[in-house]
């Protein structure tokens, strides 16, 4: 029996990336064709038909963005900032993007005037997404709760979701891309946010709570040192 190639994951990011980028194209051309046909064709039942087809090509021209996005490498560009800030703006950014999801969430912070060295942009994007997972994911009743804090020489993020039941595995948690894959998503999310996190020197971890039911996910960052 012939053994399974060994493929690294920036070959096949380069992979995904070069078919991505080839696709886009196709999909470009078709979009300017259907532009000349939209001039040309005068009827308006074609013409309402020849509008939906570029909102399609639209869709998935953007669908693709995403997924070239998630496949992005991770270069920060570091200022610093702080934390109790990056919790206000991050809770302000959730209420702009998902503002159903950020009025079930219980915002709590203890934070002073320690300070983060971070690209607050990415690690937004990296919160949000355990946010997004978190609210899609077999959420059982009640809020999620985010809360803040100094542990020793690092800021700690903590999200508790209520879990009516959980039978994953939290062990090298958002470590391994591809895992859970279904229609319209890749299993991408959840590792690139470990990976904005790690390239921040920071750590992601995650345990489940039997006793009370609850998904506990925390976001260690090291405290800038002045």
């Amino acid at each position: 029996m012939q053994a399974e190639p060994i493929i690294s994951w920036t070959e096949l990011r380069k992979f995904v990336s070069q078919v991505n980028h080839d696709l886009r194209n196709h999909l470009n051309a078709i979009e300017l064709q259907l532009a000349c046909l939209s001039e040309i064709v005068r009827e308006p039942e074609a013409g309402s038909e020849i509008k939906r087809l570029r909102e399609m090509t639209g869709d998935l021209c953007a669908h693709l963005h995403r997924l070239s996005a998630s496949l992005a490498g991770i270069r920060p560009n570091p200022m610093r900032y702080l934390a109790a800030e990056f919790f206000e703006d991050l809770r302000a950014k959730l209420g702009l993007e998902e503002p159903e999801l950020a009025a079930e969430v219980e915002w709590k912070s203890s934070l002073g005037e320690e300070a983060l060295e971070i690209d607050p942009h990415l690690l937004q994007e990296a919160f949000l997404e355990l946010f997004c997972n978190a609210a899609a994911h077999e959420r059982g009743e009640g809020a999620l709760v985010f809360e803040s804090r100094r542990e020793g020489e690092s800021i700690e993020f903590i999200l508790c979701e209520p879990k009516t039941k959980f039978d994953g595995e939290t062990e090298n948690w958002g470590g391994r891309p591809l895992r859970q894959i279904r229609s319209g998503h890749y299993g991408l999310g959840l590792f690139r946010a470990r990976s904005i996190f790690e390239a921040h020197h920071g750590t992601l971890r995650a345990q489940f709570d039997s006793a009370a039911s609850s998904l506990v996910t925390t976001v260690s960052l090291p405290i800038l040192v002045a």
